[in-house]
């Protein structure tokens, strides 16, 4: 349960950011205002490992180090969310970018990417992702 409730909180994070992030772009640039939504992101996730981290950074030699290339997914993610959500509506674009990352997820998930464990994609997900696409076209039909 705490998982699902993790999602949502995510889920809904995720969109209230997205747009704040462009209010703020509309007003301070696009550039500036990544720089200030990473650096105070960076801050708290400096206080948040000291305390509650309880991992180690000696571990970083032994991670892929493709992995570290999460942080720069980061600057396109909040880059890319702040320009879809000014050139289309904040609900539009989350619909599509929750699209995409299913579709990923869903090629990580058939395929075992990046040390996931495979798992099956069969046509009752399929069908999900069709009539998910569908919906978003209904939304956007005028």
């Amino acid at each position: 349960m705490s998982g699902i409730i993790f999602c949502i909180i995510a889920g809904a994070s995720m969109s209230i950011q997205g747009v704040m992030n462009t209010r703020l772009s509309d007003k301070i640039g696009l550039y500036e205002s990544n720089v200030l939504v990473q650096g105070l992101a960076f801050a708290l996730s400096l206080i948040a490992v000291w305390i509650l981290g309880k991992g180690s950074f000696r571990e970083i030699a032994n991670v892929n180090k493709l992995y570290l290339l999460g942080g720069a997914i980061g600057l396109i993610i909040t880059i890319t969310v702040m320009l879809g959500i000014g050139k289309l509506s904040p609900t539009v674009a989350i619909s599509i970018i929750l699209i995409a990352q299913l579709l990923v997820a869903a090629l990580i998930d058939a395929f075992g990417l990046m040390d996931s464990p495979k798992v099956a994609f069969g046509w009752n997900k399929y069908a999900g992702m069709i009539l998910m696409i569908g919906g978003v076209l209904l939304f956007k039909w005028r």
